[in-house]
């Protein structure tokens, strides 16, 4: 009998192919032109979106996104590569990172500004220096707007990483190197000068704990401000950075808390580390308390940026951008080192993710009873100052310690 006709695919890229297989998860077939005759692998679902995206990883992971002319063989230049092109390639390949989230917030602002200036078929040849430049000044009159309506100016940090992005969407489509060349992070960078002492970390205790007289009642204000509680607990005692406070989880799953060791692991299993490097702490009875009786993320919010807004309204802390959510982090770092002599101060750096053993010793370091201790002893006792200041920011210890 004669090979029965193949049904046309239900999507297809530079000779990859995505067809249906009855009662199976779809299939994504090719010609490899090394073995000479043609391969296949499962989609690994059925549905036709995922499937897409699939062949598109595969397709990339294989070619590395490089375009060939099917006549003559030779490699298609950087003129023939859409910039929105370049963007869905390095979002395709990027959706396994970590970072994922922010790879696409600092893209999208890239596509917006296309959209806004109608530029949909610019190709990546001619994003060069004066392109780039258009769009700096573009994005910085876009003003960050708050759920509130509250207006500040944005960063210039913000805007060279999307530049910082987009050269590596294009970098990574194959054809071309960018044309362009991103600010260095020290050129840009404006780090906050404002550190808050025990008293105002104190003072942000109290705004979750003893809620004044306003609109809502006592009681739904402490409900409400929670995940802001939990936030400035596991930030104090942690000196995690924001996203890594908002992730940390009881779950025996993601294997970030250690009871009996009294040791959280700022990254969950199964996620990479990245350059933000998230370091494995030891955590002070008091925090372990809260840990031990929660069941899942310590925040129990998806953000709380807009409790932090109102928070930091109400108690005074200072505007421009001088006491975002690092200000935990930062502040609590420099209360350390005033505390610690000098030669302590790696300690601080280890907890700060700043430095850090190798690998084998990284694996056993954390269960010594020594790891980080005058670090943590210090935490403690700021720990220990805020509670006296606000009398339930911690659970009390749970015994005396030893005269």
């Amino acid at each position: 009998m004669p090979a029965s006709k193949r049904k046309k695919p239900l999507y297809e890229r530079g000779g990859y192919k995505l067809v249906h297989r009855e009662g199976r998860a779809l299939e994504i077939i090719w010609y490899d032109t090394t073995r000479k005759r043609e391969r296949s692998v499962s989609a690994g679902t059925e549905d036709v979106e995922e499937g897409r995206d699939a062949l598109d990883r595969l397709y990339l992971e294989r070619t590395k996104g490089e375009g060939f002319c099917p006549t003559c063989g030779q490699r298609k230049i950087a003129r023939d590569v859409f910039v929105t092109a370049a963007i869905a390639d390095h979002l395709t390949l990027s959706v396994s990172k970590p970072s994922i989230q922010a790879i696409r917030a600092r893209l999208k602002h890239v596509l917006q500004y296309i959209v806004t200036t109608d530029q949909s078929t610019i190709s990546c040849d001619a994003v060069d220096e004066g392109w780039i430049a258009k769009f700096r000044v573009w994005f910085e009159a876009q003003p960050i707007v708050s759920p509130k309506g509250r207006m500040r100016a944005r960063s210039l940090s913000t805007i060279e990483n999307s530049v910082l992005q987009l050269a590596a969407a294009i970098n990574q489509c194959g054809a071309t190197d960018a044309k362009f060349r991103p600010r260095q992070p020290k050129d840009v960078n404006r780090t906050p000068q404002h550190r808050s002492d025990v008293a105002e970390l104190a003072a942000m205790f109290r705004h979750c704990l003893q809620p004044g007289s306003g609109k809502q009642p006592p009681e739904r204000a402490r409900r409400e401000r929670a995940g802001l509680l939990g936030f400035l607990r596991i930030s104090v005692t942690s000196l995690a950075r924001p996203d890594a406070a908002m992730s940390v989880s009881t779950d025996p799953l993601r294997k970030q808390w250690n009871s009996k060791a009294r040791i959280l692991n700022l990254n969950p299993d199964r996620r990479a580390q990245t350059r933000k490097y998230r370091a494995t702490v030891p955590i002070g009875e008091r925090m372990a308390q809260v840990l031990d009786s929660t069941d899942g993320y310590i925040v129990a919010s998806q953000s709380i940026r807009s409790a932090w807004e109102t928070m930091a309204a109400a108690i005074g802390l200072p505007r421009d951008g001088e006491a975002g959510t690092k200000l935990i982090r930062r502040s609590m770092a420099d209360l350390l080192r005033r505390r610690l002599p000098q030669e302590a101060w790696g300690e601080i750096e280890i907890f700060l993710g700043h430095d850090r053993f190798d690998d084998v010793s990284g694996l056993y370091a954390p269960l010594r009873p020594d790891y980080l201790r005058r670090a943590l002893a210090a935490i403690d006792e700021i720990v220990a100052e805020i509670d006296d200041l606000v009398p339930g920011a911690f659970p009390p210890p749970s015994s005396k310690p030893e005269p």
